[in-house]
């Protein structure tokens, strides 16, 4: 058996870095000024520890676009490198310093906040260059040094006449993307990317207005000096302790993430934990809707003050994309496939951390304060339903704190609602029944009907209710959700009091008779019932399990198992109130023609009641009504 080694052409290696390194050319301008980061805060921490004996100062980092020349450089004033640096790390391609310089001072101090785990980032340059130079200084007392490469596997190094320490990259952009010169589209990545560097970025300068001397007349032009344009906030809120903190930065940091966002968010969850995994950040419940589409990706997810993406789904619990702020950890993988971070078993911990934390604050809210969180709760029941739905440990949870809203305005915890409803509101096999609606206005007549017999009526409106309702019925004991509209309530609910009919057996028979000659459609089955004289001749009520099914369908299926159900057919129950006087009147009517008259009308009447009569049956249920007036 023969054995090799297989030999890889440094000759592509250019042009695969160019086209294949990272999908999107822009983020060349995140990684230089992520190394530049790097290489200060390593310094910083030399210093820190006595091993760098320079003065550490108040670096920052600039960028100058050079349209003119066609070259945007990059400075620091950071570590720097010695020519055998320079030769180890940026002519050795893919090797990390910065993975090479935490593991040498990982025991002489934790906090030395290196971003790092980047690798390839520098080579991103080739994306946008046609040339590349870098001028260097260490910070040890060794000549600088400036390394050339034109985008091939050839370069030159020299020595350098750089007095100051740091770094410069020089960048020779390429004809095809001197977009990257615009100071427009540069200020907008770096806004992108780097808002929240933890150094100070300077990009140009801005003109700031100065006090007044004194004995100034008002006329006279307030004086103005050039000051340094610095881009970013070195210091956001999340990298401070809560304590740190009060209502107003909260409120404030948020404007500064959303500044188009003119509503205020209504409560804030910070996030702050260092075991078993590193993680801080911000997150703000907002006012939502019900449109679960466009409430997502508004997270934004950064690793160490870098910005990485605003797509959180895999890292953040699916059910909690909808809320906005900032996740920040250096434990989160970067530059790699969805399906490898879904599988990462340290974004798994943060996953159920983060689940965890929110839950823990909701229930906190609603014990310290639930005249407030009642207030809240429409703003925040899609995310707490969804994650009900979606997390089961979140549902153990939010058991405690989820609210079940009545049609009249009060608010009930599950445990509340089950010892409030116990006593008239139970089924022939005391199964406790929970009658909801879904739509005040719509269902008005029916919610009204309920009430009338002393029954409690939920309002349960959001777009996945259906899901949860099957959930929760799955999940307690002998319980059972019904719209109001879904069957009458005498045969619903357990009753002492029954009505008895007026008819005999044998005029049931005939009315039956009558109406199903006249009533041909098979999407109604009619049922007679004896109820009382006051209540509607004719009610219309849908089954509960085949409009619900309808629903889940209509939302995807989530949490309920029921894609691919295929289209569901249109059933109703058209319930005859025997007792009636108009009922008895269709009884005993001596003409075909009148009887068919009072059917057709008293039917329209109950489809207009539920919102079926529409189109051209609706105009001529008017034309109809007219008629009879007349």
């Amino acid at each position: 058996m023969a054995t090799g080694k297989i030999n890889v052409s440094v000759d592509n290696i250019f042009p695969l870095i160019k086209k294949f390194l990272y999908s999107d050319h822009e983020i060349f301008l995140r990684e230089l000024i992520s190394n530049a980061t790097d290489a200060t805060l390593k310094l910083k921490h030399l210093t820190s520890i006595g091993e760098a004996k320079v003065e550490y100062g108040n670096p920052i980092i600039e960028v100058k676009a050079d349209k003119e020349g066609k070259k945007l450089h990059i400075i620091d004033q950071g570590i720097g490198m010695t020519e055998d640096e320079v030769k180890k790390y940026i002519n050795e391609v893919a090797f990390s310093g910065a993975e090479e310089f935490l593991d040498k001072y990982k025991d002489a101090e934790k906090d030395a906040g290196i971003i790092g785990h980047f690798g390839l980032g520098f080579y991103s340059s080739f994306m946008v260059a046609n040339k590349v130079e870098i001028i260097t200084k260490s910070y040890k007392d060794e000549p600088a040094v400036h390394w050339t490469c034109d985008g091939t596997p050839k370069f030159s190094i020299k020595k350098s006449k750089k007095a100051d320490r740091g770094t410069e990259i020089i960048l020779h952009i390429a004809d095809d993307d001197t977009e990257f010169l615009e100071d427009n589209r540069i200020s907008e990545l770096l806004r992108k990317y780097n808002k929240f560097m933890p150094i100070p970025i300077k990009f140009g300068t801005k003109t700031e207005t100065l006090p007044k001397p004194e004995g100034a007349k008002e006329e006279d032009p307030a004086p103005t000096q050039e000051v340094d344009n610095i881009i970013n906030n070195p210091n956001p809120a999340w990298t401070k302790q809560p304590s740190e903190l009060e209502d107003a930065d909260y409120k404030s940091f948020y404007r500064e993430l959303y500044p188009m966002q003119f509503e205020e968010p209504l409560f804030n969850i910070h996030l702050n934990v260092d075991y078993p995994f590193n993680l801080t950040g911000i997150l703000y419940f907002p006012k939502l809707s019900n449109d679960l589409n466009i409430q997502k990706d508004r997270i934004q997810l950064f690793q160490n003050q870098v910005f990485v993406t605003d797509n959180v789904e895999g890292i953040v619990p699916e059910f909690l994309t909808m809320l906005r702020g900032v996740i920040d950890s250096p434990d989160i993988p970067l530059n790699v496939s969805r399906s490898y971070l879904q599988a990462d078993g340290a974004v798994k911990k943060i996953s159920s951390y983060i689940t965890r934390k929110v839950a823990d604050k909701l229930n906190s809210l609603f014990k310290n304060n639930r005249e407030e969180f009642e207030a809240k709760w429409n703003d925040i029941k899609i995310v707490i339903e969804y994650g009900m739905l979606s997390e089961e440990k979140f549902f153990e949870k939010a058991d405690k704190f989820a609210l079940y809203p009545t049609v009249d305005g009060k608010f009930y915890t599950f445990e509340e609602l089950q010892e409030n409803l116990k006593e008239n509101q139970t089924d022939k096999d005391d199964k406790l029944v929970v009658l909801y609606a879904s739509d005040k206005e719509a269902q008005h007549s029916y919610i009204e009907a309920a009430k009338a017999k002393g029954y409690e009526v939920l309002l349960m409106d959001s777009p996945i209710i259906a899901h949860l309702m099957q959930k929760l019925e799955t999940s307690k004991e002998n319980l059972s959700f019904t719209r109001v509209d879904a069957d009458h309530l005498d045969n619903l609910i357990k009753k002492e009091d029954t009505q008895i009919s007026k008819l005999s057996d044998e005029e049931k028979d005939r009315l039956k008779t009558g109406l199903e000659a006249v009533i041909t459609d098979k999407g109604y089955t009619i049922q007679l019932e004896a109820m009382d004289s006051k209540a509607s001749p004719f009610i219309i009520t849908e089954p509960e399990f085949m409009r619900r099914m309808k629903e889940m369908q209509q939302t995807g299926g989530g949490g309920g198992g029921m894609f691919g159900m295929g289209g569901m057919p249109e059933m109703y129950n058209l319930i005859v109130n025997t007792n009636h006087e108009l009922v008895g009147a269709i009884l005993n009517t001596k003409t075909a023609k009148k009887r068919e008259r009072l059917i057709n009308q008293s039917l329209d009447l109950a489809r207009l009641s539920k919102g079926l009569l529409k189109g051209e049956e609706l105009t001529n249920f008017i034309k109809r009504s007219y008629e009879m007036v007349k």
